[in-house]
């Protein structure tokens, strides 16, 4: 019995030894070099801004909404189960680098024919019992690295994962604020109609007055219907407007269909659209473009295709595998576990594949084909993120200025109203030069509500160019 288990012992240290030696490092790949600008880093003011940048605007409401939004968003969940694959990918692979052990239980029952081409000794029994049980151990040399580079590679497309979720999430959170910011300017709005409403009935009665004492023609009188027809028509498209907005972010916040069929969303006091602007500094370093997360997901899935590869090639090479046994086998359950019983067997074996060589250099060009279009991705990725800082960081430094010139134009307007109504009391004027300026005043006040609306959409995007809506620090060990 000593020496089986000494065979034992030995043939698991030798598994052992085998895979400490198949242990070298296979390495993370580098990502590509990209030609960005020299500028300063990123200041901790600046990263805390863009980590929850929706604070900065000062209304609960929009925060509550936001934070509805990443607790319930169904995009968000559906990430999260991106995860949960790649997760269970990632022990899968892992589970090659390391020896597989299982325990045999055998039991059989035969009989041999007693007239067969050799003769049997007189007295032999033609049925016989086979009765056994131990544990068999095996384990695959990774010398060339063919399942570190898959676990190293499952590892990097867990990070993806992960990144893809802050990338939901991130998005979620800009939706759910431009969102928001819309429906502010609509409920704004639709203040300014309903006492543009009130305005243009005043009108409507002072022409009856002066028609009824024939001071105006019936045509002035029309006129003023339709302009307040036409505010009641605006009013039903605001309402409109504003019933599709709450529709939008009830989704968005994943509410059951009961409440996205009858939305009721929360939003700050009708003190008009706008409440606070964040500051941004007019120029942002470089870096604050790497904690950007679909930057980080491309660079993670270019390493993994390249881990890909190298998984791939290492089919080209032998394949070494150690097996050990022990157990009993006997014909007797009450010989089983005796020491005449024991049987074991330790081996090697050597498998190098010779026929089928073009199947995997097919699945090395297939690999290397992923790779290169990571690699085009990844630069697309990077691209197309510098091209969203530049586009926002326009719309951002303009949108202010905008702002300035509509408010200042409201007010030239309000004056010249006033103006039209003073030389239309004194007959100076028609009256069509009244209800032109009152058109232009209210198209006036409509383009000012667009345009506060627009100055904080600006911010918003800004800070979803820049990265923001994650904390990088949640995902620290994210890549490998």
């Amino acid at each position: 019995m000593a020496e089986p288990l000494r065979a034992l012992r030995a043939a698991a240290t030798a598994l052992a030894f085998a895979a400490a030696l198949a242990g070298c490092a296979v390495t993370q790949p580098k990502p590509p070099e990209v030609d960005l600008p020299a500028t300063p880093a990123p200041t901790a003011a600046q990263l805390a801004l863009l980590e929850r940048w929706w604070l900065a605007f000062g209304d609960p409401a929009l925060v509550a909404l936001v934070d509805e939004a990443l607790a319930g968003n169904l995009d968000v969940a559906s990430a999260f189960t991106r995860i949960e694959l790649a997760r269970a990918q990632v022990l899968l692979a892992q589970s090659y680098l390391y020896p597989y052990g299982n325990l045999v239980v055998g039991a059989s029952r035969s009989r041999i024919s007693g007239v067969g081409s050799t003769p049997l000794p007189a007295g032999t029994p033609l049925v016989s019992n086979n009765l056994s049980v131990g544990i068999e151990l095996g384990y695959e040399l990774d010398l060339w690295g063919k399942y570190r580079s898959g676990t190293l590679a499952a590892r990097n497309e867990l990070a993806a994962s992960r990144y893809f979720r802050e990338s939901v999430r991130a998005a979620v959170a800009s939706d759910v604020a431009s969102a928001y910011f819309r429906l502010r300017a609509a409920d704004a709005e639709l203040r300014l109609l309903e006492d543009t409403l009130k305005s243009r009935e005043d009108t409507v009665r002072l022409q009856r007055d002066r028609f009824d004492g024939g001071i105006v023609g019936e045509y002035d009188l029309r006129q003023a219907e339709a302009e307040r027809s036409a505010v009641v028509a605006n009013i039903a498209r605001a309402r409109q407007g504003i019933g599709l907005l709450e529709g939008a972010l009830a989704t968005l916040a994943g509410r059951p269909p009961r409440e996205v069929y009858a939305p009721i969303v929360a939003r700050a006091g009708p003190s008009g659209p706008i409440l606070s602007v964040p500051e941004l500094p007019a120029d942002l370093p470089s870096g604050l473009m790497e904690r950007r997360p679909d930057i980080r997901r491309a660079e993670a899935l270019l390493a993994a295709s390249e881990l890909r590869v190298q998984q791939a090639r290492a089919a080209y090479y032998p394949s070494i595998s150690l097996t050990a046994a022990y157990g009993s086998e006997s014909a007797a359950l009450a010989d089983l576990f005796t020491s005449p019983a024991s049987v074991w067997r330790f081996g090697a074996a050597l498998l190098q594949p010779l026929i089928g060589l073009k199947g995997i250099e097919a699945n090395v060009q297939s690999s290397e084909a992923i790779r290169d279009q990571a690699l085009v991705g990844y630069r697309q990725t990077v691209q197309t993120a510098f091209r969203e800082v530049h586009d926002a960081l326009v719309v951002h430094r303009t949108a202010r200025e905008i702002l300035a010139a509509e408010s200042a134009r409201r007010d030239q307007l309000a004056s010249a109203l006033e103006v039209a109504n003073l030389r239309y009391d004194a007959g100076r004027t028609s009256f069509l030069e009244v209800l032109d300026a009152q058109r232009q005043l209210l198209a006036a006040e409509t383009q000012r509500i667009a345009a506060a609306r627009d100055t904080q959409i600006a911010i918003v995007s800004f800070a979803r160019a820049l990265g923001g809506g994650w904390e990088p620090a949640t995902l620290a060990d994210a890549m490998p």
